[in-house]
């Protein structure tokens, strides 16, 4: 490993280390490494790295833009020219070199799905659905393209393309067919046998030269999706329901050598030391019976319920929109003895193709973004571009060590590589500071020739009145020539030369105008104590990524607590948009009067309690005032503070006073008056003999007053006499019945309306 790379990988680890958030006050930085954090921007020319960094894509360059929606397959010739079979219309396309089309068959079903291309110039065209397998011949006899090409009226006039020539010179027959309803895929071996998947009976068949056919192999599964050669002649295939890749032999004895986690195997691809690797897409179901047969004479278009990811339930025509294609896309290694290994994944993008580049680097064409990855080892990877298409559908190797792309949504041909593209962009995301800013120095770890440039501006939208895009001074070590303002970006030009350029991080100084913080709200409760909280780190949501020290939120959990009715509970809510540390003072102010009085300062936590009993009856407000002293010198603080809603404090109970009761024939007769000083007289009840509590009215009914008069009958309790217990006297003492005095106690309570409560007792004597 090379001194720089050993530098950039030292400082990828030292990073990493570091929280994703720091809420260091000052300078902070916004830094822009990791895959995470490079793929939200736009790579022109740039590939990305996994690991993190940026580098030179590969070239890549149009070649033609067919008028059809779909490129299902690709092949070459000796001569370099490519053949593509299409979709919407069904075409095959010859394509020279410089980029010449022609097209060369226009069959009648809604699709070409595959191609093969024999040593000899054969060509082999797979149609589906109701698939037929037509040899394709140059020469001067029988029906030509010419005659049965319906010509460039026919073409979608919204393509856009140019209608290709019709070639003539062409002649074409059916070769095969296979009475089944889907082909998928064919390849040619080294003695001219084209093997030939298909679907819904999983079969593959062998078409000799001799234009001998048979079945090959009968598989379980509905479809047979992906076929290969290795290099002992032996054919992979992978099928569709159960994800299953077969190694079969020439003889026709098949092995299964994996069954993938995904239900479809999209594609396959074999290297030269004879390792296998194989693309699964779709999540796996419970079994469903497959569906019976369809007769030979269906009408085109009825696709099955199992129909793979190559064409979809709802529409022939529109490819990519099974069902089974959630879940996104797995590329496995089979290794020459048979051990399997997951190479690479994605929750988003599908594999439809496979191949090798140049330099031996497994090539995965995905939708539906149209990228291209290069695998370079486990969980290693490159997005290497992303093509001006919906999905990248076929490779085939190109004139001089390139490969042709063939994409989808729309219908096209690329030429990639093998060189690296001469010079490639990348735009980073849009960085938003939350406050006005400054931009100071970036920080750029690189090698080669790379150019960085910056821009600012005040709304999210680069397009809208931005500065113009300034050339930074990296050599001078000079900050960004930008504005001050919001929101920030910067970009990289990376040239070819005797080194190769990469960008391995850029990392921007900023510093935001301090703000004053917010106090959001202040509540209080009365009765409630705050128990001292477990220190844990607060969760915190990152707003921007890459960001260090702005754009966060903090929500803080409820503090433990507990009832304490002498108590009074504050808790209050606070921000910083500079994510300064903060510091609280607490402050109280009695009704009519003008004065705040401290009540607590050099809080850290947002939440504080204290005893009601310090303040003396009446109505309060608090004030919160928020600082941001611990992150400033003391003449750049600022604060901001927020009252509470009035609340009152009441800890003095009622007085209960005048109580009088009178016995008379069975009932007694009590009066009162309940009165406090600050609040209303909430309710109030009597017992008599310790009987259970009875609510009273007072004399107005509606208790709505500081003093309240009662006036109100009680009943005796059931069973009671007056007379005194057995043995509660003396017999020499005891007097004649007709002269003993009954005794009842009468027992009445009142309650403000802050529940503080008063009580007294009366005792009644009655003759």
């Amino acid at each position: 490993m090379s001194d720089f790379l050993f530098r950039i990988l030292t400082s990828f680890v030292l990073l990493n280390l570091l929280p994703a958030v720091a809420v260091a006050q000052g300078t902070r930085t916004w830094q822009q490494s990791t895959m995470d954090d490079l793929e939200h921007g736009t790579a022109n020319g740039v590939a990305i790295r996994s690991d993190g960094g940026l580098e030179l894509a590969p070239a890549f360059r149009s070649l033609y833009s067919s008028p059809s929606t779909y490129i299902w397959s690709l092949a070459a010739d000796h001569a370099g020219n490519i053949y593509a079979a299409a979709g919407s219309p069904a075409r095959v396309y010859r394509i020279t070199p410089e980029g010449n089309a022609t097209v060369i068959f226009a069959p009648k079903e809604l699709q070409v799905q595959s191609l093969a291309v024999s040593p000899q110039g054969v060509i082999y065209a797979a149609t589906s659905p109701d698939g037929k397998i037509y040899k394709i011949e140059r020469q001067n006899t029988g029906k030509t393209a010419r005659a049965q090409t319906p010509g460039a009226a026919s073409l979608p006039e919204s393509s856009g393309a140019p209608a290709p020539e019709v070639g003539a010179g062409y002649a074409y027959s059916v070769a095969f067919n296979p009475q089944t309803k889907y082909v998928w895929d064919m390849v040619l071996d080294g003695h001219g046998n084209l093997y030939i998947a298909t679907g819904d009976r999983g079969q593959i068949f062998k078409l000799a030269p001799t234009g001998e056919n048979s079945v090959f192999f009968k598989s379980d599964e509905a479809h047979i999706r992906a076929l290969a050669l290795d290099r002992d002649g032996n054919l992979i295939a992978g099928s569709d329901g159960s994800g299953l890749i077969y190694r079969i032999s020439p003889g026709g004895e098949a092995f299964v050598l994996y069954s993938a986690a995904k239900k479809e195997i999209t594609a396959l691809a074999v290297d030269r030391a004879g390792n296998i690797y194989a693309a699964g897409a779709g999540d796996k179901r419970a079994a469903a019976p497959s569906p019976p047969a369809p007769a030979p004479a269906s009408p085109a278009g009825i696709l099955p319920p199992s129909a793979p990811l190559g064409l979809g339930p709802s529409s022939p025509l529109v490819p990519f929109t099974s069902a089974g294609t959630s879940g996104g896309s797995e590329i496995y290694r089979i290794a020459r003895d048979g051990s399997p290994l997951r190479l690479w994944s994605s929750h988003d993008d599908l594999v439809y193709a496979l191949a090798f580049d140049g330099r031996g680097n497994l090539l995965a064409g995905t939708g539906n973004k149209g990228k291209i990855f290069a695998i370079t080892g486990t969980d290693r990877y490159t997005d290497l571009l992303k093509a001006t298409a919906g999905q990248v559908t076929a490779f085939a190797a190109a004139p001089g060590g390139g490969l042709y792309v063939s994409t989808s949504n729309f219908g096209k041909l690329f030429v990639l590589g093998p060189e690296p593209a001469r010079e490639g962009a990348y735009e980073s995301d849009v960085f938003d500071a939350h406050i006005f800013s400054r931009w100071g120095r970036a920080e750029v770890r690189s090698r080669g020739a790379v150019d960085l440039y910056a821009r600012s501006g005040n709304v999210d939208n680069p397009d809208r009145n931005w500065s113009p895009w300034k050339l930074v001074d990296l050599k001078n070590d000079a900050p960004l020539d930008v504005p001050a303002a919001r929101f920030v970006q910067w970009r990289v030009v990376l040239k070819s030369g005797p080194l190769a350029p990469e960008v391995g991080s850029v990392l921007v100084n900023y510093l935001s105008k301090n703000v004053a913080p917010e106090v959001d709200e202040v509540s209080i409760t009365p009765g409630m104590r705050y128990l001292p909280p477990a220190k844990v780190m607060p969760a915190t949501v990152v707003a921007a990524p890459g960001a260090t020290g702005t754009g966060t939120q903090q929500f803080d959990n409820p503090p433990p607590s507990t009832h304490d009715r002498d108590s009074i509970g504050v808790r209050w809510n606070a921000h910083d948009d500079n994510d300064d540390d903060l510091v609280y003072s607490l402050y109280y102010r009695g009704d009519n009067e003008q004065r705040w009085l401290l009540l607590k300062d050099k809080l850290d936590d947002k939440f504080y309690s204290f005893d009601s009993n310090l303040l003396p009856d009446g109505g309060y407000t608090l004030k919160v005032v928020a600082s941001d002293a611990p992150s400033h010198s003391p003449q750049d603080v600022l604060t901001a503070e927020k009252e509470s809603a009035r609340f009152e404090v009441d800890t003095t109970p009622p007085v209960i006073q005048d109580l009088k009761a009178s016995a008379t024939a069975g009932e007694i007769r009590v009066t009162f008056r309940a009165t406090d000083n600050f609040s209303p007289i909430k309710h109030a009840e009597y017992s008599v003999d310790a009987s259970d509590w009875q609510d009273i009215e007072p004399v107005g009914q509606i208790s709505d007053s500081k003093t309240e008069s009662y006036d109100f009958i009680a009943a005796l309790p059931e069973g009671t006499t007056g007379a005194e217990p057995p043995g509660t006297a003396d017999s020499s003492t005891r007097q004649p019945a007709a002269r003993r005095l009954a005794e009842h106690i009468v027992v009445v309570r009142a309650y403000d309306r802050n529940d503080n409560m008063a009580t007294a007792k009366y005792v009644v004597r009655s003759p």
